[in-house]
């Protein structure tokens, strides 16, 4: 194919066919920008623009679905882009009970949606948008902190899976609008799913009924793409989720984006060091990851990408040596 655009190169690599080069999907934080609609999908695309990547994921702070209940964050400078949580909504075991299904279309989610209309409207012909959905735990885990989730969930599970089940409705109504919109998929996010915080049999039953809900909403999406965070992930046990790529701290956490293809069948996202290479490292590191990364695959099956955002502190010279053009 001659001059394909991002969508068809993304295409070609889902069908695991050879690309007429190795696609790139890079994403960030836009802290500051990320409260106001507008200037999110300026920032959203203005990056598009100046790297030419092959997908673009709107990235909101995490809170963009939480405000609507009553959590607050605010920016303090984190590299990473992220803000921190500073009132939690849900402080009590009641309080779980007390959170309504959200209209989406209002509040701070349809200030998001007004975000996703501006990006696909201007990029979404050509260049492949996803829009980044927290599953129900994380946010859980932002409506009252990580200790008291625990706290919860041990002694007050009944309160915490009404909570999940108002979360996971307010969540499909949700992308019920963004597909409306035309996204092209979802990024959903999983953050529980390691022996940190679930064994595997606790997460069959906490995290893995609301996830496939989730993306049985999306299914109709042809680029859905799984998120795994975090380290010693229950890979295996989240590797047949019926989403068309998985991304996943390969080079900090393992499995290898060769392992991991193997054990899912689907298309790796991965191949660079999100701190160790692209913020700090320099062009020839950068280069040396993704031609390793390419190698592991056969330059199949394989978007090159990080195991999370990209800092906000990346110099450019890593970016630009990120998206410089490669062939399997």
């Amino acid at each position: 194919m001659e001059n394909p655009t991002h969508k068809e190169r993304i295409r070609e690599v889902l069908a695991g066919n050879h690309p007429d080069r190795v696609p790139v999907g890079l994403w960030r934080h836009f802290p500051v920008d990320d409260q106001d609609p507008e200037m999110l999908a300026e920032s959203t695309l203005d990056f598009q623009k100046r790297y030419d990547l092959d997908l673009i994921k709107v990235t909101p702070a995490s809170s963009y679905c939480l405000k609507d209940w009553g959590t607050q964050d605010r920016w303090e400078g984190n590299t990473e882009g992220t803000r921190k949580y500073i009132h939690y909504a849900v402080q009590e075991p009641q309080d779980w009970d007390r959170l309504k299904v959200l209209d989406p279309r209002g509040g701070f989610l349809g200030a998001q949606l007004h975000c996703l209309k501006i990006v696909v409207g201007k990029a979404g012909a050509t260049t492949p948008v996803v829009q980044t959905i927290f599953n129900p735990l994380a946010q859980a885990k932002n409506l009252c902190g990580d200790r008291t989730l625990r706290r919860h969930l041990q002694k007050h599970p009944d309160a915490v899976r009404a909570g999940l089940d108002t979360i996971l409705q307010s969540t499909l109504r949700f992308i019920e609008v963004c597909l409306e919109i035309g996204v092209d998929g979802i990024f959903l996010a999983v953050q529980h799913a390691t022996p940190a915080f679930f064994r595997e049999e606790e997460y069959r039953k906490w995290g893995m009924p609301d996830d496939l809900k989730i993306l049985a909403a999306a299914g109709n999406s042809w680029l859905n793409i799984l998120h795994l965070h975090g380290e010693q992930i229950h890979f295996q046990l989240l590797s047949g989720y019926p989403a068309q790529v998985i991304n996943w701290h390969d080079r900090e956490a393992g499995p290898s984006l060769k392992e991991g293809h193997a054990i899912s069948g689907k298309t790796v996202c991965g191949g660079w060091r999100q701190w160790e290479t692209i913020a700090l490292g320099d062009g020839n590191k950068v280069e040396a990851e993704a031609m390793d990364a390419i190698l592991q695959m056969q330059g199949k099956n394989l978007i090159l990408g990080t195991g999370c955002v990209t800092p906000i502190i990346a110099p450019d010279s890593c970016l630009r040596a990120a998206v410089r053009p490669r062939t399997g």
